[in-house]
């Protein structure tokens, strides 16, 4: 068979373009040890400190940081990271949901953030707390950026129960206890690393009463975590007297409905067990507040997104998600 130049020249322009994109190409399964992820719009590239010792096959150790994979989360941590490098932070809150709904700008917690405000203003606290967190993806983020060349005289640490849930306990010795205690130990480690002169607040674990049966855990790993303060550069926290009764059951107006996430009232109980430790350590809050601006819920935006039309000449609005 005889092949035409022209055809010769369209095989070779395929083969070439064949290998060029070949290192594109995705191969499913396990996460190599050592592989580092790539942000979103960086195909390729290799991002330092993004690594994943995560198997799949395995539970994750307790004090390995594991990123959030969501879009929103993120978005969101992207944010976190951009507000740690704006205005001055003296006071550092880090945590779960509980944490982050004082002190967002999301218009639902609208009312949580005025308490914030009330409390707080003139100490230059900023919130970096994310919903929906465990120790292992706060661990993350810490690891990521957002406590970076911040400096905070003092951080306050409200962590693990998303780790906690709402499962009752396996038995006498559910393994749940060791392993928020491991975690919260390894946030409190990184924290000293990043931030060596801060005075870190370390609270003990609110009351869930979505299930009261995980109170003992609670319990359990708020003795634990007790044990790791030192009176001085460590201290803890725990405010779940003032919250709830001897048997954990929240008091009321404390919590909301789901009987988990603090209300305005609880807020005010945690407010007056730290201003007291903020003045002690800052002294009285001044008259002005120099801390970065609220962040929120990056889900909860609503986008405008303009559409040129051009054969019509016009524009046409869409509001997004």
């Amino acid at each position: 068979m005889i092949i035409s130049a022209a055809a010769v020249i369209v095989l070779a322009a395929l083969l070439c373009s064949a290998q060029q994109f070949a290192p594109t190409i995705l191969h499913c399964g396990a996460i190599n040890s050592n592989q580092e992820l790539s942000r979103p719009g960086q195909r390729g590239k290799a991002v330092p400190g993004r690594q994943i010792n995560q198997r799949r096959d395995a539970t994750p150790a307790p004090d390995q940081p594991i990123p959030r994979t969501d879009q929103n989360s993120q978005i969101a941590h992207g944010e976190l990271v951009e507000k740690a490098r704006k205005g001055r932070i003296d006071v550092y809150f880090e945590g779960d949901s509980i944490t982050r709904r004082w002190g967002t700008s999301d218009e639902q917690y609208k009312d949580f953030l005025a308490n914030w405000r009330q409390n707080f203003f003139g100490w230059n606290a900023a919130n970096f707390g994310w919903g929906g967190d465990t120790v292992q993806n706060i661990l993350w983020r810490l690891h990521n950026g957002e406590l970076d060349n911040i400096n905070p005289q003092i951080i306050v640490l409200l962590a693990g129960t998303n780790n906690v849930g709402n499962m009752s306990p396996q038995g006498s010795e559910d393994p749940r206890v060791a392993n928020i205690t491991t975690g919260i130990k390894a946030i409190l480690d990184i924290c000293r690393q990043k931030a060596p002169n801060a005075t870190i607040v370390l609270m003990g674990i609110t009351p869930r009463n979505d299930n009261t049966a995980v109170m003992p855990i609670i319990n359990k790993v708020n003795d634990n975590i007790a044990k790791f303060a030192d009176g001085r550069k460590i201290r803890y926290l725990n405010i779940n007297d003032k919250l709830a009764d001897r048997d954990g059951k929240l008091r009321e107006g404390m919590a909301n409905r789901d009987r988990l996430h603090l209300d305005v009232k609880g807020y005010q109980v945690w407010a007056e067990a730290l201003k007291p430790i903020f003045t002690e350590l800052l002294g009285a809050p001044g008259k002005e507040d120099h801390a970065p601006a609220p962040t929120g819920d990056p889900s909860t935006r609503k986008f405008m997104r303009v559409d040129r039309v051009h054969k019509e000449n016009r524009f046409t609005c869409h509001k997004g998600n």
